[in-house]
């Protein structure tokens, strides 16, 4: 069976007299849930910073662990996917994601930076799942010609959990002023140990509610009668004429994923310490937080209206003008001070918005029965979460914190480059060939 557009299309009749506003809204829930999740990182990030007196390069395997989870599970999840389907797949992530929730509560207890690592990694694993089965779902549940704007609003609710999450985790969890370094070192290592107890105490109660939602979620989604899209699915003994590998805009579109959650989490992660620097806003890290949902915030705002215009605007041309003001923006605030590049980093948020529903829309453009597979490489490119930050603290340990924001820069223009070519599918690029 050779995989083509024509396939598609042909299948896209009986999509279309569906009603699959219902099962949309069901699925939506789960963006939501693991948006939330992933940007409440931004708020460990500098709390167990101050806990464990951390270098950025060593806080910043926070987002190592959990970013990593996508490039060891989303092979294996996509086997899963391909095995049990995508609506079993979204239970089974979303109890894995349930059991990394309650792990935290041991990790606190015990006050241990590896068992917080380790319990990240579980989280994130389920995560992965749900990544792997609900983006490809919702690019299918439809018209293919509106997958953009389709995975482009059901994303604007993972950002509106992106949004909630730092300036609620702010006042759960970095409810009190952590000690000076010079004050830990005076601690004994009994009363040092005590503190750091004490303190990492702050993330129990809320993980322990995610953890139950997380439950009554699985439950929810267990429970609904989720439609299947027949022309997508995989059939087990069934021979596809086709490969992943031999779709160049899946391969550069994983490598524009990689770059650009890569970007998103670099300047997400440092947004606390950023607006802490005296040449910035010298803001404390409580109030610090409050403001890092203005840059998740314009995502949100911006996959709203991004719905609405990718319906008039091809996605890669709206690609490629995001990507050029990301990487301007984010120029503008390592070359000034103060309230503009405050700002001007924020506003990154907004231009981000539409880009990874963007590339994953165009990474699995024309991959019918492979859309899984597809799926979970593109999920795994997400691994950019955890290398790009590390590399940006370790940068940002030696130059500071300031200057470091130009390993983002390089990603967008990767980006840009992607949304102007390396999107393009093999009927395209066969078409153009020959014209």
């Amino acid at each position: 069976m050779t995989t083509s557009s024509s396939a598609i299309q042909n299948a896209s009749p009986v999509t279309i007299a569906e009603n699959y506003t219902r099962p949309l809204a069901i699925v939506t829930t789960l963006f939501f849930m693991w948006g939330f999740i992933t940007s409440l990182n931004d708020i460990l990030v500098p709390h167990l910073k101050s806990i464990f007196e951390l270098s950025y390069a060593r806080v910043m395997l926070i987002q190592f662990a959990f970013f990593s989870a996508y490039f060891l599970f989303s092979i294996p999840w996509s086997k899963i996917v391909n095995a049990i389907g995508y609506q079993k797949t979204m239970v089974a992530g979303l109890l894995s994601m349930a059991v990394g929730a309650f792990l935290f509560l041991p990790a606190a207890s015990f006050a241990s930076f590896p068992l917080f690592l380790g319990a990240l990694i579980v989280l994130a694993a389920g995560i992965t799942g749900l990544q792997v089965a609900a983006n490809p779902y919702v690019v299918v549940l439809g018209k293919p010609a509106t997958a953009s704007s389709r995975l482009d609003l059901t994303q604007a609710f993972n950002s509106l959990g992106t949004t909630i999450a730092p300036k609620l985790g702010g006042l759960l969890i970095l409810n009190a002023v952590p000690l000076a370094i010079e004050e830990l070192r005076q601690l004994s290592p009994q009363a040092l140990h005590l503190y750091r107890v004490q303190e990492a105490a702050s993330v129990k109660m809320p993980y322990i509610v995610i953890g139950v939602a997380l439950l009554l979620l699985a439950v929810l989604i267990a429970a609904s009668k989720l439609p299947k899209i027949q022309h997508v699915e995989y059939r087990p003994g069934e021979k596809v004429r086709d490969s992943v590998w031999r779709h160049p805009n899946l391969i550069f579109g994983a490598l524009g994923i990689f770059a650009y959650v890569g970007a998103e989490v670099s300047i997400g992660s440092f947004l606390v310490n950023y607006f802490g620097q005296a040449d910035i806003a010298g803001l404390s890290a409580k109030t610090a937080a409050g403001y890092v949902s203005f840059y998740w915030g314009g995502a949100m705002v911006g996959r709203f209206l991004g719905a609405a215009v990718l319906r008039r605007i091809k996605t890669g041309h709206l690609l490629a003008i995001c990507a050029l003001c990301t990487a301007a923006l984010v120029v503008i605030s390592m070359l000034t001070s103060g309230h503009v590049a405050m700002w001007s980093i924020l506003a990154v948020g907004f231009f981000n918005s539409i880009v990874f529903p963007s590339i994953f829309s165009l990474g699995v453009a024309e991959l019918g029965p492979l859309t899984g597979n597809a799926s979970g490489i593109l999920n795994m490119a997400i691994v950019g979460g955890a290398i790009l930050p590390l590399i940006q603290g370790a940068i940002a340990d030696h130059i500071g914190i300031h200057h470091a924001f130009f390993v983002p820069v390089i990603c967008y223009l990767y980006i840009l480059f992607y949304a102007l070519n390396g999107s393009k599918p093999n009927s395209e690029r066969y078409v153009s060939a020959y014209n």
